[in-house]
């Protein structure tokens, strides 16, 4: 049997928590946080999104089997293609001054030509499933894995580039619109690997 000292600790720890849960219940109706894609988060906020962002990219990637073949030169030229027109008006590229849209948007879409600590399958979840509340779009609604996992090998290979080797590449990439009806008429291109 608890202490009557315990019980009203509990009590009291209780209250607390419901007050607090009541509180933020207000403050959300009322709409006292501002979400204003131009004021930035405070630093709590900041850090508490991250890491949810952070955590779930890194929980959810580990049942992805990344394929063979993500250095080669076939995939990363048809990624480039794909990059070009699904993701460097967000994410830039070598050389490329910041756009409308990415000097707009809040969080900031992060610069794929920088290094990143993000494994491959979790580059792959990422492209894929999106990121609620970034503006980051899930492509699996309109894309097959095997084109995901083309983007994702030239986003490897981005920041070992040049201004002049990116738009080399993009240049004599396979276009976009071509390989979307390859994949819709079901003549998408054959990696080893298996997918997500």
């Amino acid at each position: 049997m608890a202490k009557p000292g315990a019980q009203r600790r509990w009590r009291l720890l209780a209250g607390a928590l419901f007050v607090l849960v009541g509180a933020a219940a207000v403050g959300i109706y009322a709409g006292l946080y501002n979400i204003a894609a131009d004021v930035p988060h405070t630093q709590p906020v900041y850090w508490l999104f991250e890491t949810v962002r952070d955590r779930s990219v890194e929980v959810r990637a580990r049942d992805v089997v990344v394929p063979n073949g993500l250095n080669d030169p076939n995939r990363i030229s048809r990624g480039a293609g794909h990059y070009a027109d699904m993701c460097s008006g967000c994410h830039l590229a070598p050389g490329m001054k910041r756009t409308e849209i990415s000097r707009g948007l809040y969080p900031r879409a992060p610069e794929l030509r920088r290094k990143t600590d993000l494994t491959p399958a979790e580059q792959f979840w990422i492209v894929k499933h999106g990121v609620k509340m970034t503006g980051m779009p899930a492509w699996s609604v309109t894309h097959d894995d095997e084109l995901l996992w083309d983007v994702v090998a030239f986003v490897r290979k981005l920041p070992e580039l040049t201004p002049e080797q990116y738009e080399t590449l993009v240049k004599n990439a396979p276009k976009h619109e071509q390989l979307m009806q390859e994949m819709e008429m079901g003549g998408g291109h054959e990696h080893e690997g298996v997918h997500e």
